[in-house]
């Protein structure tokens, strides 16, 4: 049964920095695509950042760019995401997503087939 785990969210000040972690226990997570998502309260869920299998490519959304780095370890079936300079709209549940089918990550939360029960990072002012 797969499973993706996250944990490193809380509570911090505007301009702080938090690293979420997913562990995930799939057989083939080195040729897995994986993906960062988060939903604020009364909002939708948004893509974040993606990596491909290789960790050779990442992706970002652009209010995330400059500012968050997501990683992998395919040797800990581990993925992360730094997170720096955060503001207060990075509030949200932070979701960790794999992509089974594929090597190549996608920007669109359908194409992803496992997720993980979230972790909450809060940011005050």
């Amino acid at each position: 049964q797969v499973q993706l785990v996250e944990s490193g969210g809380g509570l911090v000040q505007a301009g702080g920095s938090l690293r979420l972690s997913c562990a995930a226990s799939i057989r083939t997570f080195s040729s897995t695509a994986m993906g960062w998502f988060r939903q604020a309260p009364g909002k939708e869920r948004e893509f974040v950042a993606s990596i491909t299998w290789s960790g050779g490519s990442t992706y970002y959304a652009d209010s995330v760019k400059g500012r968050f780095t997501i990683s992998r370890d395919n040797a800990k079936n581990t993925v992360y995401l730094q997170m720096h300079s955060l503001k207060p709209e990075d509030t949200a549940v932070y979701y960790c997503a794999a992509r089974s089918t594929s090597r190549w990550s996608s920007r669109n939360d359908d194409e992803y087939d496992y997720w993980g029960q979230g972790t909450q990072v809060t940011v005050s002012t």
